[in-house]
């Protein structure tokens, strides 16, 4: 793996909450996490504590938190979450780009993007190893049905130092009708806006974060299992429907992504609000997060609840991102209201008419 593989999350993992309606100030701030059993040095000694209480972490979370903070700075760039319009990569088709396509060998025979290239998602991290030179492309554009499964892979390869990756927002469903009637203009829903609470939910007392248990011993040997492992797991696990979460919402810990006003105007019952302004970047603030129950995180659409994601699990939290986001749940609302809270509903104005080739 590349030495820049590593964002600054422990300082600046909130850049996600920037984009897409999403708004607030870049603030930074310094705290310690006491690995158990250590009352002089740890590898996080450099984080000086804010709380009154130090939350407790494992070592090895220790060290690789210690080493995304030492490695690059991607999640506090303008690059994230790295998402591109379907219009943008159909003007740069012939020129120096390079489209993988992780949707499934069938769909991708019946119809895919010129030029593209079919991987699953598995294959990934040995074909960027191996199979091509990433870098010697101006981007490299990972597709799949909606653009929440490529927010969620191109978040991880970010992470890996393939900087120059990006998801193409709402999937195949934005680049031709045929697509969009069979996705997302099928599935959108306003099924459960009646179930919507306004209650503040109050985030846990922090606790501490998931034990790693890699065995290894540096921050970037940390990092590289958990990416292996990650990989290796697949994609059947990290996605959730509306209809499974409000069957019976006590059963997960929500996190909402949205701005106050948008989480005010109705949430998911028990949904917490983790601040755009700064509430993921702090580790106090991380470890309020139950490790004992699935978490699930959802936005407006699932693409920067599916970035989100993959920096939880690489954490080791069992995160689950809602599929469709708000649009799968609160749709006709969110139709109602767009131009008073900026929402992103799908719409056929999303849509356009590229070609496919089979």
């Amino acid at each position: 793996m590349k030495k820049s593989f590593y964002s600054l999350f422990l300082i600046s993992f909130i850049g996600f909450f920037l984009i897409a309606g999403c708004s607030g100030n870049k603030t930074e701030k310094k705290q310690e996490a006491m690995a158990p059993g250590n009352s002089a040095k740890t590898a996080t000694d450099d984080v000086k504590a804010t709380v009154q209480t130090p939350v407790v972490i494992g070592n090895e979370t220790a060290l690789l938190l210690k080493d995304l903070k030492e490695n690059g700075n991607y999640v506090n760039s303008k690059e994230y979450p790295s998402l591109i319009k379907a219009s943008m990569v159909n003007e740069s088709l012939g020129k120096n780009i390079l489209v993988i396509d992780i949707r499934s060998p069938k769909l991708f025979a019946e119809g895919h993007i010129k030029g593209a290239v079919n991987k699953k998602f598995e294959e990934l991290p040995d074909h960027f190893e191996k199979g091509i030179k990433p870098f010697t492309y101006d981007k490299i554009i990972m597709v799949c049905n909606g653009g929440q499964q490529s927010s969620y892979t191109t978040s991880l390869l970010r992470l890996m130092g393939y900087g120059n990756v990006y998801s193409m927002r709402w999937g195949m469903s934005a680049w031709n009708n045929k697509y969009a009637e069979a996705g997302w203009l099928k599935n959108v829903s306003g099924k459960y806006e009646s179930n919507l609470e306004m209650t503040v939910n109050e985030r846990p007392v922090p606790k501490g974060m998931p034990e790693l248990n890699t065995g290894k011993s540096t921050g970037a040997e940390i990092g590289n299992a958990r990416f292996r492992k990650i990989f290796k797991e697949g994609t059947d696990s990290v996605f959730i429907t509306a209809a499974q979460v409000f069957a019976n919402p006590k059963k997960y810990f929500i996190i909402n992504l949205e701005r106050k006003d948008k989480y005010d105007d109705g949430h998911i019952p028990g949904a917490v609000r983790y601040k755009p302004e700064a509430t993921l970047s702090y580790v106090e603030e991380m470890a309020s997060i139950p490790t004992d129950k699935t978490v699930v995180v959802y936005c407006g659409t699932g693409h920067n609840s599916g970035f989100a994601t993959a920096y939880l699990r690489l954490f080791g939290y069992d995160a689950r991102t809602l599929r469709m986001g708000n649009n799968s749940f609160m749709y006709d609302k969110m139709v109602k209201e767009r131009t008073a809270l900026s929402w992103l509903p799908f719409t056929t104005a999303d849509v356009n008419n590229f070609e496919v080739v089979k």
